[in-house]
């Protein structure tokens, strides 16, 4: 249920190409539509505070930045999220929910982040909000690296495919059945049962054993 809320099949569901292309071609008209909503909001909202309320003498442009920073966040994060929502289904036309899903985490997290840096830059104004913008960006940078470093060994081992669910393989150590890929972890279970989550750039920076089914038995 949740993924057909969100628009976004489940990991078993097989979907049409051109039910791909639909569903890439309604993400990228909801960005630009947003884009214009926002558009004309900020304008509207602008008039009210400059011109329209202090004709009845109600002063409020103090309060006008803060009023157009929440706008910023509220559109800047649904443009973010049909962006990345693009990519979902941008990547589903050659590769599987898991990979998709990858790149539509990664994207976001980015498109959020440099979000973030531009609003406060915007904020401070001149080479002030440069300088803050560049320093908030570096600050989410370092604060996210080992996240997206993850999100990107998840991506690179979901494109490259050098184990599939169902392998029996050694990864980092731990020997067992690949259950499942995700963006940060890759999951194995053990012959004891228990079930180990494994950090996708651990992996990618390790050798990798598959066993064959000879070995297996």
């Amino acid at each position: 249920m949740k993924y057909e809320l969100a628009g976004i099949p489940s990991s078993q569901e097989e979907m049409s190409k051109a039910e791909i292309a639909r569903k890439t071609t309604i993400s990228i008209v909801r960005v630009i539509l947003y884009v214009m909503i926002y558009v004309v909001v900020a304008a509207v909202i602008q008039w009210l505070f400059t011109s329209f309320l202090p004709q009845y003498r109600i002063d409020v442009t103090e309060y006008l930045g803060y009023v157009q920073i929440l706008l910023a966040l509220a559109f800047g994060y649904l443009i973010v999220s049909n962006v990345a929502i693009f990519f979902y289904w941008s990547m589903r036309a050659r590769y599987d929910h898991p990979t998709a899903a990858a790149l539509r985490n990664i994207v976001k997290m980015v498109s959020i982040g440099a979000l973030v840096a531009a609003i406060a830059g915007g904020v401070a104004g001149g080479a002030a909000g440069v300088a803050l913008g560049g320093f908030i960006g570096m600050v989410i940078g370092f604060a996210s690296q080992q996240v997206i470093g993850q999100a990107l060994a998840g991506l690179f081992l979901l494109i490259s495919r050098p184990f599939r669910i169902g392998d029996e393989a050694v990864l980092s150590g731990e020997e067992g059945v690949v259950e499942d890929v995700s963006t940060l972890f890759t999951t194995i279970a053990k012959n004891d049962g228990t079930k180990i989550l494994i950090p996708n750039n651990l992996i990618l920076g390790n050798k990798i054993l598959l066993k064959t089914k000879k070995q297996v038995e």
